[in-house]
Formats: C-alpha cells, structure tokens, sequence
C-alpha cells in the first residue's frame, strides 16, 4: 500500500481529490486561472491515469508542458503537444460530445450545482458585474462531466439560488435536467473545507467528506443552503507521500496552485 502523507496542506489536499476523479480514458481541457484543475489533471497521469488526454488551455492536445508558471492559457502550457487545436476546432469537438469533462467555479453555487459567474443581483443592474460565462454555458448543457471546485467555502459563494445561471447544473431538482434532454452534469464539489456531491433523486447537495480540522458545524455555517448530512461522514482521503511529492516537485515547485487561495488561511 502507498504510504500517506503526514505533511500537506489543504491546496495539496485538493489538488489530489480531484486528480482522483480522472480516468485514463477522460479527454479533458482546461479554462482560464484554472492551476488546481490542470495540476490535477497533471498528477492524474503522472500517477493512476497515464492514458489520459488533456487539451491543455483548450489548444495543446497531449501536452507535456514544464512545471506551472504564468498562467493556465500560457502558450508554454502547450509545450511537447501532438498537435494544436484552432478554438473554432475546439468548439466543434465540445459540441459533438469528444471533450466530456471539464472543472469549474463560480462566483456563486447554489443547492442543485448551477453555477454563477456572470452577476450579483438583477441582469439588467447589477450589483456586481462578473467576468462572464465563457464557455461554461456550453459545458454545463452539453452532457459534460463537471467537476466544481472553490477555494472559498462562504454563505456568500454558495447560495439558496444563484442569481444568474452562467452554468447550468441539475437546474430545479429531481429530474429536470433529464425533461430537458441533458445527459451528466456536476459530478463532485471540492472545497477548502470538504468534499461535496449530489444525492442520486433529488440531485441536492450533499456532504461527502470533511477535511482534516473541519467540523460538519462549521461546513454548514459556511453554506447558505442546508446541505444533506449522510449518517456517517468520513474524513476527506488524504494524499500519498508520492502524489505530495510529484506535486511539490514536479507539478508546481513555484507553488501556483496557492494563487488560487487569494489569502485564505490553509487547513490541512
């Protein structure tokens, strides 16, 4: 059995739960500001998903770029690649189904995984106008496998009701998603606190693990919904002493996976 890190912190933590999730057989492709994504997807084939393919910054099929650095759009993330992939190419494989998983966070989260980024209040005036959609509205109605990530597990981040759907996730419950014809969706929540999915009828929210140090009280403190509590809840797996040290060594020796954190404290 591999032997288990003692030493991580809670950016590793999360890094290793979702490379975990990746298959050899995924195609996956990145977004913008997204280094805990592509250093999982990294890890993921450096460890127990050597055969999966990554279009890395949605242009470098097959990447092997060099250790993370600027950021997730880079042209050096395409370094060593099999080909490059024009983005009015890339978009005609999203839409035909070839690229089905991609990683994702929003402003705003709510129960049933519909993810916000567009803005804060009424369309028409806002309070907040936010970067916008990109393609997360293709992606979370094109029969992807979304995996949702955040590093700031608040009341403000997830939310009753998001007030735009910039992503679509299991919509109003139950089966609506289904009625529409719309195949997958959110797979897996990870945060700075724990690890969340979706119960199987009424796709809400549900706790799925703790991190080290972290209460089921102050995970519920933090979300603006009432989250569904599983009898038992298990600790948040931790990383190996292998996976930590590929991550810390080869992955990102700079550490930009951290920029993600924007100040908050590590837990783990």
């Amino acid at each position: 059995m591999a032997e288990i890190a003692r030493d991580y912190t809670v950016d590793e933590l999360m890094v290793v739960t979702l490379a975990r999730q990746f298959r050899s057989e995924d195609i996956v492709l990145n977004g913008t500001v997204s280094f805990i994504p592509v250093a999982a997807i990294m890890l993921a084939r450096a460890t127990h998903a050597p055969g999966l393919t990554w279009v890395a910054g949605a242009v470098g099929v097959d990447a092997y770029p060099e250790p993370l650095s600027g950021n997730t759009l880079d042209p050096t993330m395409w370094r060593r690649c099999v080909m490059y992939l024009p983005q009015e190419h890339m978009w005609s494989y999203v839409h035909r189904g070839v690229l089905e998983t991609f990683c994702l966070r929003g402003a705003q989260i709510d129960k049933y995984g519909n993810v916000n980024n567009t803005v804060i209040g009424e369309y028409a005036r806002p309070r907040v106008r936010l970067p916008g959609s990109a393609g997360m509205g293709d992606m979370g109605s094109l029969d992807k496998r979304i995996f949702i990530w955040t590093t700031t597990h608040t009341p403000r981040t997830f939310v009753e009701r998001v007030d735009f759907r910039s992503c679509a996730g299991y919509l109003d419950g139950g089966d609506a998603r289904e009625r529409l014809g719309l195949k997958n969706g959110p797979q897996l929540v990870i945060t700075n606190l724990c690890v969340m999915d979706f119960e199987p009828e009424s796709k809400h929210m549900r706790l799925k693990s703790l991190h080290p140090g972290v209460t089921l009280e102050e995970v519920q403190a933090q979300t603006g919904f009432r989250l569904l509590i599983p009898k038992a809840i298990p600790p948040t797996e931790p990383p190996t002493v292998e996976e930590i040290r590929l991550l810390r060594e080869v992955i990102d020796p700079r550490g930009m996976r951290k920029l993600e954190f924007r100040g908050a404290p590590a837990r783990a």
